[in-house]
């Protein structure tokens, strides 16, 4: 059986399938010190318990977050990502026009102002108080 606490320090180095078989292993231990638990009625076993979840946690964590770094990766150049991996923002942000879409003007637009532009006076207006 292994010692129960693991440093993420030392998963990051490790292979998929490594991380898999720890921790398959850690999840075997963790049902036996359950069945130990019920079965002997005392809490010593409670600690261990506690440091093989947050064990279990840490390698899933890992998994998890390597799995992520090459799905980004992979995505980096395409057109479209899946939406865990854009950015989050705020709903009113991501639903906001882009700066392309901002500066476009219709073509009714274009004819309006090209055949009344904006008239430049010599004098410039005093405001009357």
């Amino acid at each position: 059986m292994s010692s129960g606490k693991v440093k993420a320090a030392q998963l990051w180095g490790k292979s998929k399938e490594d991380l898999r078989g720890q921790l398959a292993s850690l999840k075997t231990e963790l049902g036996q010190l359950r069945t130990q638990k019920v079965a002997s009625g005392a809490s010593s076993k409670l600690n261990k318990i506690h440091d093989l979840r947050k064990s279990i946690a840490r390698i899933l964590t890992i998994i998890n977050t390597t799995q992520r770094q090459q799905l980004r990766l992979f995505y980096a150049n395409k057109k479209y990502q899946p939406l865990d991996l854009r950015p989050k923002k705020t709903r009113a942000i991501r639903r906001q026009l882009t700066k392309h879409q901002q500066r476009k003007v219709t073509e009714k637009t274009k004819k309006k102002v090209s055949a009344f532009p904006p008239r430049n006076f010599a004098v410039a207006a005093q405001a009357v108080r």
